[in-house]
């Protein structure tokens, strides 16, 4: 009898492929190449490869996931590390539940072996410090028979008097905690006070701090930068995967599991509000002291003593949720309604109206944010449909409306939003990128995790593939393959990857393989079951997942169409500014980070430009977050530049088929690129109709 297989789905990592039906789930991450805990050896008894089996209709994968697709619940096994509660939400022991049918498998953060490498450190940008949230400490006057007056009254007084402080309002919240604060405190109270209107927060005694995160809700990952607001110093960051990937990578997914799943939008709304509660735990964490056990001398009574271990000259914090008083939030318009539980349904449908434009300050406990309660949140306004408050933290970070230099910022994420302009006028524009530069689109794609390769170079003489691999001693270039191990091929890789193909003349400039030079090259074949022709980049000895690791003529393809729907959107902003060529260009997300400027160009990701004046800018959204958080003056010139950034529909644009077909090439089908002279050979940047050819080394 024919051995049946089943579809299976792992997110976050994005990886997906076909199993043999009765295999266990961790079986199954193996055959597919995704890192599950299993410190038991699946012996059953470490309760470390807990994951979840969603339910309902997945469009974007076409399958239908159900928790009663793998086998029925084992009580005695799976009770122990499950509780019921977590059972009635899908959670099973990836090593006893098998699979019986088409699934997707959410890993947890805590289940993943190998941790998905998110770059999203905080940049040193230059911030104005006036936070939103201030403190003030009174020492209020003791009631007695001649004076009556409240206790809210009474504080009052005393910060007008002491800070001219007036028309104060104060939540319910906080007040409730007032009269046994403030004798606690024996009369001296610390009081935070919100945009100078509404006390948030009363502490006894001389507080001398105070905490807001800035959060970045990206569609694939979610970054926290957790800030003193008295000192501007950022003391703690975290990032995760966004919890929603599971329902699709990209916004549309997202949006039509809301149309097609009853409670879809409350079940991603509850998702990302667990996520960020568990990102500001992560940035907590790192703010306390840590701990090193002391083994009691022989002879002792009592148990092992803990002592904290304080490294000289750092003064350690210790802070609770209740301590962070302030958040801003900057995410694209879908991941804005679906956190805040607005329709999204109407940003999917042309025009693509989004709910609401302007900022949004709301009460934490709304939100079932796990901070101090009587804290707001700042949610970033939104330009567009398709364009939100991540694209308007990255106009904060880079301001680009304060000079006369043309910038050109490409914000390369799920989706690439692009910003072109000055001080006298500014664009802004969406395509859709992402899953194909992350590697979702992709046969060996995946996202950032040890075993992807980072960085590829291909030999221009012999075609040979040299590759670095996250996880491996970088301050090797490169290393042996066979130290590597690898598994796929990540976003900065891809971006490497079309580069060299074309450097290297393995594909001519329209992108199809170069059969001529590769007849007798055993890295060049066509693959038996699909027929498509690939480039084997990494050999099967070489990688983790006992397969040769390829790229195919359809992974060309995919890339290409990402580079060039970003081409094609920096052009028509060009047309429509007037314009030829631009002074800077800004890569933002974490591809600023990892992004090779120089082969960026290469490929034709935008139009020529100096690669001088071609720079990583790292997250630059997170950024512009954070100068909200800790300058008020930011919020409104959020709104501000929400509604006076001119968005352009690319698809509406009459010239936008004709330029997205021009930039499918290599760097592009007619535009020059005189700074690539030098670093692309002669013979490939100035290649015929039917692609390159070597050189005549005789002339």
């Amino acid at each position: 009898m024919a051995q049946e297989y089943v579809n299976v789905i792992f997110q976050p990592s994005g990886r997906r492929g076909q199993v043999p039906k009765g295999c266990n789930i961790i079986e199954a991450s193996r055959l597919i190449g995704v890192d599950i805990e299993a410190l038991c050896g699946e012996t059953k008894v470490c309760g470390k490869c807990i994951v979840r089996v969603e339910e309902g209709h997945f469009e974007k994968y076409n399958i239908q996931s159900s928790m009663d697709h793998v086998t029925p619940w084992e009580e005695e096994l799976e009770s122990k590390f499950i509780p019921p509660e977590r059972k009635k939400q899908g959670f099973r022991l990836g090593c006893v539940a098998k699979i019986e049918d088409d699934i997707l498998v959410f890993v947890p953060e805590e289940s993943r072996a190998g941790k998905q490498v998110v770059s999203k450190a905080a940049r040193d940008i230059n911030i104005e410090f006036d936070p939103m949230v201030k403190l003030y400490t009174i020492e209020v006057k003791k009631p007695d028979f001649e004076d009556k007056i409240g206790d809210w009254e009474r504080l009052c007084n005393g910060l007008a008097r002491e800070y001219g402080l007036t028309d104060l309002t104060v939540d319910i919240v906080t007040l409730r905690t007032l009269p046994g604060t403030i004798r606690e405190g024996k009369w001296t109270v610390t009081v935070s006070v919100w945009n100078n209107k509404e006390v948030i927060r009363i502490q006894p005694g001389r507080a001398k701090r105070a905490y807001g995160i800035a959060i970045d809700v990206g569609t694939t990952t979610c970054a926290g930068y957790l800030c003193d607001l008295t000192t501007m110093e950022v003391i703690g960051t975290s990032s995760i995967m966004n919890p929603q990937c599971k329902y699709g990578e990209d916004v549309m997914a997202r949006i039509t599991f809301h149309m097609t799943t009853p409670g879809g939008l409350k079940r991603m709304s509850d998702d990302i509000i667990e996520g960020i509660n568990s990102l500001i735990e992560k940035a907590i964490s790192q703010t306390h002291p840590k701990k090193k056990k002391i083994k009691k001398k022989k002879g002792d009574e009592g148990p092992d003593e803990y002592r904290e271990i304080l490294e000289e000259g750092v003064e350690y914090l210790r802070i609770n949720k209740e301590d962070i008083e302030d958040v801003t939030i900057g995410f694209n318009t879908a991941m804005h309604h679906i956190l805040l539980g607005l329709d999204p349904e109407p940003v999917g449908l042309a025009p693509f109206p989004p709910v609401i434009h302007h900022s949004l300050d709301i009460k934490a406990r709304d939100l079932k944010i796990d901070i101090n309660p009587s804290s707001y949140v700042f949610a970033m306004p939104n330009e567009a449909g398709f364009v939100g408050g991540d694209n308007v933290g990255v106009l904060l970070a880079e301001e680009p409306y304060k000079g006369d230099q043309i910038q050109l910022i490409i914000d390369i994420g799920t989706n690439g939003e692009l910003i072109l302009g000055n001080r006298h006028k500014l664009y802004s524009s969406s395509c859709a990128t992402g899953p194909a530069m992350e590697g979702a689109q992709l046969s060996f794609g995946m996202r950032a995790a040890p075993g992807a390769i980072e960085r590829i170079e291909i030999d221009p003489d012999n075609q040979d593939v040299d590759y670095r691999v996250i996880g491996h001693d970088k301050s090797r270039k490169f290393s042996k393959p066979e130290e590597m191990k690898v598994k796929g091929i990540c976003g900065s890789g891809i971006l490497d990857v079309l580069a060299e193909l074309y450097r290297s003349s393995v594909i001519t400039k329209t992108g199809v393989f170069n059969k001529k030079l590769l007849k007798d090259n055993p890295r060049f074949r066509k693959n038996a079951e699909t027929k498509q022709p690939e480039f084997v980049l990494a050999w099967k000895e070489d990688s983790s997942i006992d397969k040769d690791i390829v790229i195919t003529q359809k992974d060309i393809r995919q890339i290409q169409l990402a580079k060039g729907a970003l081409y094609a959107g920096c052009k028509l902003m060009m047309k429509r500014m007037g314009i030829e060529k631009v002074d800077t260009v800004k890569i933002a997300g974490a591809f600023g980070t990892h992004v090779d400027r120089e082969k960026a160009l290469v490929m034709g990701l935008f139009p020529d430009c100096e690669i001088e004046q071609i720079h990583g800018v790292g997250n630059a959204a997170g950024d512009g977050c954070r100068a909200a958080l800790l300058n008020k003056k930011k919020r409104d010139e959020a709104n501000w530049c929400a509604r006076n950034v001119q968005y352009l529909e690319l698809t509406v644009e009459p010239t936008f088929e004709t330029d997205f077909m021009e930039a499918m090439q290599m760097p592009h089908m007619k535009d020059e690129f005189p700074h690539l002279e030098g670093v692309v050979p002669e013979h490939v940047l100035h290649q015929g109709p039917k692609g390159p050819v070597k050189p005549d080394l005789k002339n």
